[in-house]
């Protein structure tokens, strides 16, 4: 009996996660899979994100059945097991045996026949335990529980308290709801007629959640009319208000570029990226014709003239969302952090190099990280003359032009900062900092 493409499809997607540190997110939307059909690609990213996001509670008990310790089993090997173990404990659907066998002829199609009985005698062992998972709200379970790293939950206790950073778990380990950008008034319109079913956006009056429908199939998403972003990503851009000459410095994606072009119409916007496969990404994505995209590092931009508005959405930690990539918890070390900090120093600093007197930076990460985020804009302001603005008042400012649809902005600000937490907001997490030069 041949595999599903389903199961194919996520085992090769999990290998290419492990091996090269690539982010499944992209990899599920990746052309090589356009050949599976809508419920295969629908399977196919639940096993994946599901096998990702739990982990850790796999492997463990998975090693309860294993007679080798987990460290010396191939990569292939321990991928079929957790493919077979998320399927076992989480989808009553899915028929054990055929978890069971298609991982089995998984192995066999990697090159590693010979481990074959032994991830059958792991699995039906496995099987018989049935350990359907549930979570805990004990906070001495928390991380085991959710299937984070201890230091990880840890450290959100303490730095957002244990019952957000519960939230912030369970967000985690849940399907996030996509939002979108409406890029016009007749798009909303448009998606309606191919099937699709939206809400109302929760912070923004011109996002939407979407209910039912293959969005990404739709016409005006590959038209670009319609953007797939989260909603929090949308308000860090609204955040820089309006000018005549802006920087993006870390611009791929491009989301956030094309919310800048779209409320700027008339402003020049210079887009900055580094690698040059994200910056022919970027490129491609952004049709508007006010957007330059420049290949290069923000800390030797080849430009003199000031900007008057700067967005510096810096590489990051992306502990705030950890839904959409869970992968990056089991990757990311606690001494990652000090050393992206001094690259977020840097950044920022050259940033500000090129705001013009009078002009408007603001600094974002998708972290929930205090040394990415307040740390780092505090270790600059020591050593500049700039002048922090409350981001209270631009949230005032974006709900008195009814752009902002949230009244609860006491939850939306810590300090002077934009912050925003999953589980206790309905989007990732974002910081956002907004500094002006004298």
């Amino acid at each position: 009996m041949p595999v599903s493409p389903a199961r194919s499809a996520a085992f090769d997607i999990l290998l290419q996660v492990e091996r090269e540190d690539s982010y499944a997110s992209e990899l599920l939307h990746a052309s090589r899979y356009g050949y599976l059909s809508e419920e295969d690609h629908g399977l196919a990213t639940e096993l994946v994100m599901g096998a990702l996001r739990w982990r850790s509670r796999l492997d463990q008990r998975i090693a309860a059945c294993s007679t080798q310790p987990l460290e010396r089993l191939d990569v292939e090997v321990l991928t079929a097991l957790r493919l077979a173990a998320y399927q076992v404990a989480f989808l009553e659907r899915v028929p054990a045996r055929a978890a069971v066998h298609e991982s089995v002829e998984l192995v066999k199609r990697a090159r590693k026949r010979s481990a074959g009985p032994f991830v059958n005698a792991v699995l039906r062992k496995f099987v018989e335990i049935n350990p359907r998972f549930s979570a805990t709200s004990n906070s001495e379970v928390l991380a085991e529980s959710y299937a984070h790293p201890r230091w990880l939950v840890e450290r959100w206790v303490e730095n957002l308290g244990r019952t957000a950073a519960e939230k912030v778990c369970r967000f985690d380990q849940s399907i996030p709801e996509i939002a979108i950008r409406l890029r016009g008034a007749s798009v909303e319109a448009d998606l309606s007629a191919e099937g699709i079913r939206l809400s109302p956006g929760t912070l923004l009056r011109s996002a939407r959640r979407v209910d039912s429908g293959q969005i990404t199939k739709t016409r005006a998403c590959t038209e670009g009319r319609v953007v797939v972003q989260d909603e929090a990503s949308q308000l860090v851009a609204l955040l820089l208000g309006r000018g005549i000459r802006i920087l993006d410095c870390c611009a791929a994606p491009g989301g956030k570029t094309r919310v800048l072009a779209d409320r700027n119409p008339e402003a020049t916007i210079t887009a900055v990226e580094l690698y040059p496969h994200r910056a022919r990404l970027l490129q491609k994505l952004i049709h508007a014709t006010n957007v330059k995209v420049i290949l290069a590092d923000i800390r030797k931009l080849p430009v003199q003239e000031p900007f008057d508005r700067v967005l510096a959405d810096v590489p990051c930690s992306g502990t705030g969302t950890l839904a959409r990539h869970p992968e990056i918890k089991w990757r990311l070390k606690p001494e990652d952090l000090s050393d992206l900090q001094s690259r977020q120093i840097a950044i920022l600093e050259s940033a500000l190099q090129h705001l013009a007197p009078g002009g408007r930076l603001v600094y974002s990460t998708c972290s929930l990280e205090p040394e990415e985020n307040s740390q780092v804009v505090e270790t600059v302001l020591a050593d500049s003359s700039l002048r922090r603005i409350d981001c209270r008042e631009e949230l005032q400012r974006l709900r008195a032009e009814n752009e902002l649809v949230s009244d609860h902005l006491d939850s939306l600000v810590s300090g002077p900062y934009l912050r925003t937490i999953p589980g206790v907001h309905p989007c990732d997490g974002f910081f956002a900092a907004i500094l002006q030069k004298s």
